[in-house]
């Protein structure tokens, strides 16, 4: 795993990024990342579980459906705090280093024939859990997964 830390005030963005093997075992790591890095942006409690929730999904379909579990090929993760010097916005983005795929392709969870399945909702739990959520294929090849949470603004 390598961790790097990085403020950049040309873009005014704090980040701290993240590149794992695509292995599950990540999972309880990353968990940790964003719980700490949540606490700190001052999210409530339920706000942080449900960042969690979409963190781990994301991270789980870039291992298993971009990476396809492929140890050669990484897991980038980059949680980015905006602006640095007083955040309004904690930014996540999940890149994989797979084939990629077409986001309007991916089956509707509600709908009638796929609500007993056991898979298919990760997209789903990002869009709805997060104020904004944005899937595009990365130039480099694979996809990238980037999601926006609204901070609460204090006050002066």
């Amino acid at each position: 795993m390598i961790l790097a830390n990085s403020d950049d005030m040309a873009s005014d963005r704090s980040t701290l990024s993240l590149v794992l093997p695509s292995h599950i075992d990540v999972l309880d790591y990353v968990q940790v990342v964003c719980d700490e890095l949540c606490a700190s942006a001052r999210l409530n409690e339920d706000a942080c579980h449900w960042v969690g929730v979409s963190v781990r999904e994301s991270v789980v379909n870039a291992i298993r459906h971009g990476n396809k579990f492929d140890s050669a090929k990484h897991v980038h993760v980059d949680f980015s705090l905006l602006p640095a010097a007083a955040p309004e916005i904690l930014e996540i983005t999940v890149a994989d280093e797979g084939g990629g795929f077409e986001p309007e392709d991916v089956a509707d969870p509600l709908a009638p024939e796929n609500l007993l399945k056991s898979s298919g909702r990760g997209i789903f739990f990002m869009r709805n859990f997060m104020d904004e959520v944005d899937l595009t294929r990365r130039p480099e090849g694979g996809m990238a997964v980037r999601m926006r949470k609204r901070l609460a603004v204090q006050d002066a």
